[in-house]
């Protein structure tokens, strides 16, 4: 399984670069960042505020994506799931009081 995974879409990208029409104008070659020209210095730092922001939502996405599972498999867990999901939302919790005490929820401050 695991060996097809990786060779559909190696395949499909080789056959694409290999086969596929190269037609390079200026136009094309030119800079392009969500629909408009691109303003400014090319390499401006981003603010440390955009990476904390990533790193939250990763953070609580990860939530979501554990809680689907447990949740179809609620009855079998029983108790003892219950309760580890309980001390896991508490530590999540916990690190979104902590977040927003720190004002890491904020973005213009």
């Amino acid at each position: 399984m695991l060996a097809i995974a990786i060779a559909i879409p190696s395949l499909l990208f080789i056959l694409a670069s290999t086969l596929g029409r190269k037609n390079p104008t200026p136009e094309k070659l030119i800079p392009y960042e969500s629909g408009s020209a691109t303003t400014g210095a090319q390499h401006v730092r981003l603010s440390v505020k955009f990476y904390l922001t990533a790193i939250l939502f990763v953070v609580f996405d990860i939530e979501a994506v554990f809680l689907y599972p447990w949740a179809a498999q609620f009855r079998e867990l029983g108790w003892f799931g219950l309760v580890e999901m309980l001390l896991f939302l508490l530590v999540l919790g916990v690190t979104l009081v902590y977040a927003w005490k720190k004002g890491a929820l904020e973005w213009e401050r």
